[in-house]
């Protein structure tokens, strides 16, 4: 027997529940969408827009585009 989708609850929770812009929903692996809904199985609390959000502030993306040299 397979597992069948639930899509529309899917793109509910990312789109809605995660806030989400499309593009980001459907780049994300199924993992990644299971760990930032909290159903990853360690029991953590899920990823939120708030959350994310912090961890932009503290870790900022390098708008330089050097390399740092980690492989």
């Amino acid at each position: 027997m397979s597992k069948r989708l639930d899509w529309a609850g899917l793109m509910r929770a990312g789109l809605h529940g995660l806030g989400l812009c499309p593009g980001e929903f459907w780049s994300l692996t199924p993992v990644e969408l299971r760990v930032m809904l909290g159903r990853d199985g360690s029991g953590g609390a899920p990823l939120v827009r708030a959350r994310l959000e912090e961890l932009l502030e503290a870790f900022p993306d390098d708008e330089g585009g050097k390399d740092d040299g980690r492989v």
